[in-house]
């Protein structure tokens, strides 16, 4: 009987661990092809949305944030993500990386918070 508890409760942890992390990969997929639509759908209803020089304005509406971020990534010709690193303490992830365009490109970070067993987007900070 305790064999069979440490392998449900083993096999339950690999599973949400390979739910979360596929959370994970499709946001860095969304990012690696500058597709804001599949990126959005990672977002929390409310987030911090930094860009460039800009004021940074908290709790944005899900719809409000995908449209100035979309606006954003046609302005400066964003084509890709070269994830830089990651880290996750507790059920908060901290994601870091470089938007490629045709010139120097751009340093992105997100917070990411577990709800509901997947991670959203609850912070996006460029510079």
């Amino acid at each position: 009987m305790k064999q069979l508890l440490v392998l449900l409760v083993a096999f339950f942890t690999v599973q949400f661990s390979a739910h979360a992390q596929s959370d994970v990969d499709d946001i860095v997929q969304a990012l690696k092809a500058a597709d804001v639509t599949a990126l959005t759908e990672h977002f929390d209803e409310f987030l911090d949305l930094k860009l460039l020089d800009k004021d940074e304005v908290k709790n944005m509406g899900k719809n409000q944030a995908g449209l100035a971020l979309k606006a954003f990534f046609s302005e400066q010709g964003i084509k890709g993500f070269d994830k830089v690193s990651d880290r996750e303490i507790g059920s908060t992830m901290y994601m870091t990386g470089k938007l490629r365009n045709s010139g120097k490109g751009y340093n992105i970070t997100l917070m990411l918070k577990v709800k509901n067993n997947k991670h959203q987007i609850i912070t996006i900070r460029i510079s």
